[in-house]
């Protein structure tokens, strides 16, 4: 059995306008590709595959290929998932009666960012392109049930397609809620391609680079019990330790309750054990019922945008910007621009290298971004970045192309994930022949099962320990002992922290505190942002939320790393007091892959 998931948020967002204007066929071509590259084996071996890639149009797709499979004499059944493409009613969830609700607006602590729903009141101007509603298995089990070899789906949960599997062969009922934990957590590990196997793996340099070069994607083996083994195939490169695992469990998540359609797994007791050479044991997982709303994934055109860049060379580089920063601000004014720009942000990405070598280490970036629902706003900053070109500071330089220095303004989208009850969803399963005709539809009920949505976990340690217990001190960066991986929830970014050895942990937990994580943000924190801190001990890591902190998202956000990936990797690079007989423990240690 194979799953493939293809889809982002920002995937069908992106598409959705060529698709419904007839320029774009609305799955993902790679998912295209993928299935009529495999046909031959999957019939030859009778491999049940389920995918994402239908994205917009699963129909269409699910049509190609049985059109294909029909054309080579193969025996498969091919179903696709429908129920998940809201767009057509997004009118009634927009109505003020309605009352539509933003996924974090339960929370009491989170601030959200500034026009983050002003897009209900404007439709006019902010034009809504997509509005998906995140399926869950239940419509993959029933196809499977009724003889489906190819399960093709568009926004079901990344995690859909393996719990559906899993919860098929193994006969799971809707309430078997630990074991469909299992099975969440299970696709949560080997979604996104390799990150399980080696890539986004912050200990990269102990290990053989070689190793790391063309790596195999991970596979994931459910016991009936609903523990796993996490793996991958012994002919390719890649990695898959505890160290590999623990990181992939950290990316992305929502805190210790992991929320999908068909079960709220709980990670307070999760274990990830080694158990041989590329072999790693998961368990400790427990499950609850789902809760009764699903997440809406909403996209709207936010307004235009711009980004331009310059560079600065020497040792006065910040002061060079901050010239420069203050001629725009002086043009913006005496334009009225400043009325008319949403966001105008003077961004230095890094200063030069002291007593650099080559001019290029020598030289940095500052990047400049601007949003606005004018773009004859953005078009009239263009225009007082070149009336003051030549009026620079000593040495500024930038692309030479005039078509990239001075970009035309694009439209931006905007993610708005809201709640929406599964009572509403309409989901089916529907097989088609190779002519396209709807030959099955099977109606999939929605879950019966619920519970209301427990509010994150978030606390200090309970019994903290003296940090001079550890004894002496060296200030270093904090990747000198500790791991971690960080990825983006909205508006949000996600970052889990953790360690090897018990003592270690002891460190970690009485260490890293909410108003440590603060302090290590510095200059980046605003008041408006809050931050989530939960424990994982028998993993020895720390989660931590902060709400706030990606604006609007990652198709909005201001920041450069919009999807929070590199998050972790400042954090840890941060100098703080570590014990030295930690640092000592891995000074020149490395791994055999």
């Amino acid at each position: 059995m194979t799953i493939g998931d293809y889809l982002a948020e920002m995937n069908l967002a992106q598409n959705s306008q060529a698709y419904r204007e007839g320029s774009h066929p609305g799955w993902e071509r790679t998912a295209e590709a993928g299935l009529l590259q495999t046909l031959p084996v999957i019939a030859e071996k009778h491999i049940k595959v389920v995918i994402n890639g239908g994205a917009l149009n699963p129909g269409g797709l699910a049509q190609k290929v049985a059109a294909a499979a029909a054309e080579q004499n193969f025996d498969l059944n091919i179903a696709f998932i429908e129920g998940d493409d809201l767009y057509g009613q997004v009118d009634k969830y927009l109505d003020p009666n309605y009352g539509i609700k933003h996924l974090d607006s339960e929370n009491g602590n989170v601030r959200l960012a500034k026009n983050t729903d002003l897009f209900v009141q404007n439709r006019e101007l902010h034009k809504v392109v997509c509005a998906n509603a995140y399926l869950g298995a239940r419509g993959i089990v029933q196809a499977l049930e009724h003889g489906a070899d190819i399960v093709i789906c568009g926004r079901v949960a990344d995690a859909s397609p393996v719990i559906g599997l899993a919860a098929w062969w193994h006969r799971w009922s809707e309430t078997d809620f630990d074991l469909l934990a299992g099975a969440l957590i299970a696709g949560h590990f080997i979604e996104c391609s390799g990150y399980l196997t080696g890539t986004n793996f912050c200990d990269f340099e102990r290990y053989p680079l070689e190793k790391l070069i063309d790596v195999g994607y991970p596979i994931v083996e459910i016991a009936q019990d609903g523990t796993m083994v996490l793996t991958k195939h012994e002919s390719l490169n890649g990695i898959v330790n505890v160290d590999t695992a623990t990181c992939q469990l950290l990316y992305e998540l929502q805190g210790l309750y992991y929320l999908n359609s068909d079960v709220v797994a709980d990670l307070s007791d999760i274990e990830i054990l080694p158990e041989g050479h590329n072999r790693v044991l998961v368990r400790g997982v427990k499950g609850r019922p789902p809760p009764p709303t699903t997440k809406l994934a909403i996209f709207y055109v936010g307004g235009y945008q711009i980004e331009l860049t310059a560079n600065a060379t020497g040792r006065n580089a910040r002061a060079k910007y901050d010239f420069m920063k203050a001629q725009l601000d002086y043009g913006i004014k005496q334009r009225g621009l400043d009325k008319l720009l949403d966001i105008f942000e003077f961004q230095i990405l890094a200063l030069p290298e002291e007593d650099a070598d080559t001019q290029a280490s020598g030289t940095s970036y500052c990047r400049m971004f601007l949003q606005s629902t004018s773009p004859d706003a953005l078009r009239g900053f263009i225009d007082i970045f070149l009336w003051f070109a030549m009026q620079h500071f000593s040495g500024m330089h930038c692309t030479n192309d005039l078509r990239t220095l001075a970009p035309p303004p694009k439209e931006f989208l905007v993610y708005y994930p809201a709640l929406l009850s599964q009572s509403e969803l309409k989901e089916k399963a529907v097989f088609v022949d190779s002519k396209g005709n709807r030959i099955a539809e099977i109606v999939v009920d929605p879950v019966k099962t619920t519970q209301p949505v427990a509010a994150q976990l978030s606390y200090e340690t309970a019994d903290p320990v003296d940090l001079a217990k550890f004894g002496e001190t060296v200030h270093l960066p904090l990747d000198t002992v500790v791991l971690g991986r960080s990825g983006d929830k909205g508006g949000n970014a996600n970052i889990g922290l953790f360690v090897h050895e018990d003592d270690e942990y002891e460190w970690l937990r009485s260490f890293m505190t909410r108003d440590r994580l603060q302090q290590l943000i510095g200059r980046d924190w605003r008041p408006e942002y809050w931050i989530e801190r939960a424990e994982m001990p028998k993993i020895k890591a720390i989660h931590f939320v902060v709400y706030g902190i990606l604006g609007r998202g990652v198709s909005s956000s201001s920041r450069l790393d919009s999807l929070g990936k590199g998050f972790v990797d400042w954090i840890r690079a941060r100098y703080v007091d570590m014990p030295r007989k930690f640092v000592e423990r891995y000074e020149g240690k490395t791994y055999l892959a």
